[in-house]
């Protein structure tokens, strides 16, 4: 049974882990938006030397934004490899669940797209 909670614990922690990581781009990139929003403003207002300044400040939101975008698939894939390796242990101890559990899970499946 300790198998079965490591992985729900995996998936949990899995979960918890990508929903932070969303919620951190979701607010990078809302953040981008506003500051690229302001640079505009700001440009509309200065010479073409303030709009030189709002691009420059622009590009670097934008470059952190794309680091913490990597960052995120990185650790998204991390997490996804140790879920992976911790269903294929599961599968391997006990492959009769396993067997089970996909065959219901095929038969919901079955039965949800013949009711459509």
């Amino acid at each position: 049974m300790t198998q079965t909670q490591n992985g729900t614990s995996a998936i949990n922690d899995i979960k918890d882990a990508s929903s932070a990581a969303r919620d951190k781009v979701v607010s990078g990139v809302k953040t981008a938006a506003h500051d690229a929003q302001d640079y505009l403003s700001e440009a509309g207002d200065k010479a073409s030397e303030a709009i030189s300044e709002a691009r420059t400040r622009f590009e670097d939101s934008l470059r952190t934004a794309r680091i913490d975008l990597r960052k995120l698939e990185d650790t998204v894939l991390a997490h996804s490899r140790d879920a992976a390796r911790q269903a294929d242990v599961y599968v391997h101890d006990n492959p009769w669940k396993a067997v089970g559990i996909g065959a219901a899970i095929g038969l919901l499946a079955g039965v949800l797209v013949s009711r459509r």
